[in-house]
């Protein structure tokens, strides 16, 4: 087993994953698709080998102290990999997620036109969620580069690992890698705010002092963008809210209703056309009325305020994925399968206006 002939090959078929795992042949992740390579079997020694092959010591003897290990890899001339280590049944199992050299465009990328102006704020918390693999550090990366070509501004990411590599353009970018550069997210940024920083890019907002310190930044005049696993915005101020102790909720719902600049849920969908996958968004800014719901803790009216601010640039997800459909970019199906209500997604499919017009009375 070749571990870069077969990184050329998930680099040729525009996979974004492989996976080698004992006892089965190389398995491709395409278009969300699941795809196993006409190859052998892999052995325990195969990926042995192949682990031996893209770690160096001081990797190796992490993993075999804490049984998993996260890092970056990369092939010059081929692109950057986000490799991920774990023990399965007393074997390695070695998974690669594809990050390209080049960072996308948000117009490439085709993401809201709302994501330029929300990365030029100058303070306040932006969120951008979605299960595991849904794009959120492609996005995340696609607003940094929007930035970095159009404002000075001194930009510092601690992420677990390094993606996307931003070149110093307009901006000043110091990039920190968990565990070769700091030991904890929460450590990082509390030094991150004693460089200066205009803008920090928390790459998960995972435990109770990463929240606090970043609500703590975004309050005290940055701007922080950081990445949940939830699926929508009620349930992203919920989550956010509930790290916290119940006796400090109160305070934590005014605190946070003050700094929300805005809540991006994203999904990933494959195109009609077969090739390649698009980003469908549920998008939550923070006006009066949002910040209202969020202090009163009133969050499950959010999604109606959502759907009847469309002109201040907000859409709920069921939104977005009807003008998907009907801009035929994906199938009525799969909007389905992404839609957390499908028979309300099939009636504004159906009959657009009288849903509009209920929403409203509502």
């Amino acid at each position: 087993m070749d571990i870069i002939e077969l990184l050329k090959v998930m680099v040729e078929k525009r996979a974004s994953d492989l996976h080698l795992r004992v006892p089965s042949p190389p398995v491709l992740r395409v278009d969300g698709e699941l795809l196993p390579l006409n190859q052998p079997q892999a052995t325990m020694e195969d990926i042995e080998t192949a682990f031996d092959y893209i770690t160096t010591p001081e990797q190796r003897n992490r993993f075999h102290l804490e049984k998993e290990l996260d890092f970056a890899y990369s092939v010059p001339g081929l692109a950057r990999f986000r490799v991920s280590v774990m023990r399965q049944r007393g074997t390695i199992s070695l998974a690669f997620r594809l990050v390209p050299f080049k960072v996308f465009t948000i117009d490439e990328l085709a993401l809201p036109p709302i994501t330029k102006d929300l990365i030029m704020k100058p303070r306040g918390l932006i969120l951008v969620t979605g299960p595991t693999g849904s794009g959120k550090s492609t996005t995340m990366a696609a607003m940094i580069n929007y930035l970095n070509e159009h404002l000075a501004r001194n930009v510092i990411t601690i992420e677990d690992p390094i993606e996307y590599l931003h070149p110093n353009l307009k901006c000043l970018i110091a990039q920190r890698d968990l565990g070769d550069d700091t030991k904890a997210f929460d450590i990082a940024l509390i030094h991150a705010l004693r460089h200066d920083p205009d803008v920090i890019v928390v790459g998960e907002l995972r435990d109770f002092d990463t929240v606090q310190t970043a609500m703590r930044a975004a309050e005290t005049g940055h701007l922080v963008m950081g990445t949940l696993h939830t699926t929508d915005a009620p349930q992203t101020v919920d989550r956010v809210i509930d790290i916290f102790p119940p006796n400090q909720q109160p305070q934590i719902r005014l605190q946070f209703s003050q700094v929300i600049v805005a809540v991006l849920s994203q999904t990933l969908l494959p195109r009609v056309t077969g090739r390649g996958r698009i980003a469908a968004f549920e998008i939550m800014t923070g006006n009066s009325a949002v910040k209202n719901l969020i202090r009163e803790g009133k969050t499950f009216e959010l999604h109606s305020v959502i759907q009847l601010s469309s002109a201040e640039g907000m859409q709920t997800l069921d939104q977005a994925l009807v003008e998907l459909v009907k801009k035929k970019i994906v199938t009525t199906e799969e909007a389905k399968m992404k839609s957390s209500h499908p028979d309300r997604l099939k009636k504004m499919l159906e009959y657009p206006q009288q849903v509009s017009a209920a929403s409203a009375k509502r």
